[in-house]
Parts: C-alpha cells; sequence; structure tokens
C-alpha cells in the first residue's frame, strides 16, 4: 500500500471514529429511543451478534444474555466516560436485584474511547454483577442501531425486542414489570411514555 494509500485509509477511519463519537456523545436523553430511530423498534426480533468477553474471546451477545435459552434479558449500550450511563447504574441494579435469575443483564461496551482493558479495570473496581462484553467490531452497535450510549433493550423470553430507551429518566423497573406480565407480547409493550409503539 502507498503511504498516500495509508494516509487515507488512517483518515478516513479517524473521520468515522469522530463522526459516530459524537453522535455517542451528543444524541439526545430521550426515553423512547425506537421511536427517534436510535434502536430498534418494538416488536423487531432481536438480532444475534458476535462479540468479546473481557478476555478477548469471540462469544454470542445472546447467549452471554440468555435470551438463547428463553430468559428475557435487559441490554444496555455502554461506555465508561458516559454519564448518562453512571446515572443510570442504580436502575441497572435494582434490575439486576429483584430479577435474579429471572432477567439477564449485559452491558455492551462500545469500542469507542475506551479499550477492553478499561472496561475489565471498571468491572474489577465496581463488581456490577452482571455481565459486561466488549463490542471491539461494532457489530452489536450496527445490528441493534445504537446510534448513543445509556440505550437500554428489553428482549422477551421469545427474542423479540419489548422496550427501547435511552437515558437516566427510563423507568426499567416498570418496563421490565410490563414485559414479564402474563399475556404481554411486544405488541402491548409501552414506550417509556406509556404509548403502545407505533406500527
Amino acid at each position: 500500500m502507498s503511504r498516500t494509500s495509508s494516509l487515507a485509509a488512517n483518515a478516513t477511519a479517524a473521520l468515522t471514529i469522530g463522526a459516530l463519537t459524537t453522535v455517542l456523545s451528543f444524541a439526545p436523553a430521550s426515553p423512547s429511543a425506537a421511536q427517534n430511530g436510535i434502536a430498534l423498534p418494538v416488536g423487531t426480533r432481536a438480532p444475534d451478534a458476535t462479540v468479546e468477553d473481557l478476555e478477548g474471546n469471540a462469544v454470542s451477545l445472546l447467549e452471554v444474555a440468555g435470551v438463547t435459552g428463553g430468559r428475557p434479558a435487559l441490554i444496555e449500550f455502554w461506555a465508561s466516560w458516559c454519564e448518562q450511563c453512571e446515572a443510570l447504574q442504580p436502575k441497572l441494579d435494582e434490575i439486576r436485584d429483584r430479577y435474579v435469575g429471572e432477567v439477564g443483564v449485559v452491558a455492551v461496551a462500545v469500542a469507542v474511547a475506551q479499550s477492553r482493558r478499561r472496561v475489565r479495570r471498571h468491572v474489577e473496581q465496581h463488581s456490577p454483577g452482571y455481565a459486561y462484553v466488549y463490542d471491539a467490531s461494532g457489530e452489536a452497535v450496527r445490528a441493534y442501531q445504537a446510534l448513543t450510549t445509556s440505550i437500554v433493550v428489553l428482549v422477551d423470553g421469545e427474542g423479540r425486542v419489548a422496550y427501547a430507551g435511552t437515558g437516566p429518566d427510563q423507568d426499567l423497573a416498570g418496563a421490565v414489570e410490563a414485559m414479564l406480565a402474563p399475556g404481554a407480547s411486544p405488541a402491548t409493550a409501552t414506550t417509556k411514555e406509556g404509548r403502545p409503539p407505533s406500527t
């Protein structure tokens, strides 16, 4: 590869990372992410994605979350530098404690301005009590259309998106209760505002 081609490729990569960092940093904190096109719409089949555990091994996101075994899950798109993620943390802790064994919880660490080592150090220091995976290639971010951090996606036991929201003002306990309610389905799920999702 010539020096000019190499410089052009590096510049393109830097611009792409810079644009993604800008989107991740300044996307609005909207509680209804799916309605704003920031995440997958409610009712969509939850896609699987290859991510890495904190040792660098390739793993299936849905397997780590427990969805492949029919267990509902909460998936958060997270970064160590994300203040909204930090503000959202007590709500994730509540879900972890309240629904032990009933709802899987996994944080997808985006590969923007943080390394796997930094994520591992965060987990070691904070002991969150649920899995963290590293989205080194951005496959999970693309699959879930997660254009910002602090996006939470609830996946029901049938593998469908039951809720998608963003920011620290989400009523995650209410969203999980609605997802687990007898007869609940993505068609009867609600957005954070309490309205049925648009079809």
